[in-house]
This record gives C-alpha cells, sequence and structure tokens, in this order.
C-alpha cells in the first residue's frame, strides 16, 4: 500500500472548505444562472470510483439540458472549470483530495491493466498530475501513466506546485474546448 506523502488529508479539507466558503457568492451566483437560463436541476450526480475502488457520488454544476447537448452557460462553466467546484464539497466530505487522479465511472474498472490500477491506491482528486500535464488533450495512456506516476511520486512539494499551476491552467487555459473520449480499455 502506497502511504500519503504529499499534502495531509486533514489539510486538503481545511484548504477545501476555506476555497468554499471564499467563493461561496460565486458558487450561489452560480446555481441562480442556471436557475435562471437552464432551469432545474441545479447539480449533476454521478457515480465514481475512488480509493481502493469504492464508489461515491461526485457533485458538478448541470451543464447539459435533457437532451444531452452542453447548454451555452454550460459551456462557460465547462471552459473555466467552474462546473466542477462543487467538488470542493467531496473534499470536505473526505470522499477526495484537492490533489490526486480523478474519479472515473465505474464501468471502466473492469478495463484497467494492473497498472492503472494502482492510481486507486489513494484518494482521488479535484486535481492532479495529469490534469496539468494535458488534461484531455492527452491519450487514456498518457493520463493512466502520468496518475500512477503521481501516486508513485507524491510529495508535499509536488501537491503545492500541482495547485499552483492548476490555478494557472484554469485562468491561462488556451482557447478551445477539448472534451475526452469514453476509455474502451485499448488506448
Amino acid at each position: 500500500m502506497v502511504s500519503k506523502k504529499g499534502l495531509p488529508d486533514y489539510l486538503q479539507k481545511i484548504m477545501a472548505l476555506c476555497i468554499f466558503i471564499f467563493i461561496l457568492p460565486l458558487f450561489i451566483l452560480i446555481i441562480f444562472l442556471i436557475v435562471v437560463f437552464d432551469k432545474k436541476p441545479i447539480f449533476f450526480l454521478q457515480i465514481r470510483i475512488g480509493k481502493d475502488e469504492k464508489p461515491f457520488q461526485i457533485f458538478k454544476f448541470r451543464t447539459i439540458n435533457q437532451q444531452q447537448k452542453v447548454t451555452f452557460l454550460g459551456r462557460f462553466l465547462r471552459k473555466y472549470s467552474l462546473d466542477e467546484l462543487p467538488q470542493l464539497l467531496n473534499v470536505i466530505k473526505g470522499d477526495m483530495l484537492l490533489i490526486g487522479p480523478r474519479p472515473l465511472l465505474p464501468e471502466y474498472l473492469p478495463l484497467y491493466s494492473i497498472q492503472q490500477k494502482k492510481r486507486h491506491q489513494i484518494k482521488p482528486g479535484l486535481s492532479g498530475w495529469a490534469q496539468i500535464k494535458g488534461r484531455n488533450a492527452i491519450s487514456w495512456q498518457q493520463k493512466f501513466e502520468l496518475d500512477v506516476w503521481y501516486v508513485e511520486n507524491q510529495s508535499f512539494i509536488l501537491d503545492i506546485k500541482i495547485i499552483v499551476l492548476t490555478i494557472k491552467k484554469i485562468f491561462f487555459r488556451p482557447d478551445g474546448e477539448v472534451f475526452s473520449e469514453t476509455f474502451n480499455g485499448k488506448n
């Protein structure tokens, strides 16, 4: 089993709570905009896989309509990763951390190689090494390699670096949306 050498869980929870309190006006504004322009529901809830392959429910702002099309507001929320803000509640709750491999869908579990399954030795994160190294612009194989590398090389300094680079990516993201392809186990 991998021992956590990065930012301690309790510190990440405290940081998530502080961030949540700080962005609460933005959080409320987004809720208001979704209700006004996109109607209800406000949140998108989905089962994802966490540490030790245990499922949990992830929170996101809803960005698609009933026809499964990304809304105008949804496009903006996704571009700046604002749809991910409710996951701070997952961090506060203890399902996730600020830093770790992104939690993926349960249907991917049987498709992982033994090496790829190492990503589940730690809690998933709101951001991670693969996120700052290319997010959806890199292949699944590259994402998994970066996730496993992070699991095996965690450190306090690396976590701080990922936080700084995540903030930089949010505010200085190149134009153009890149959506992730579905993982089919062959990438």
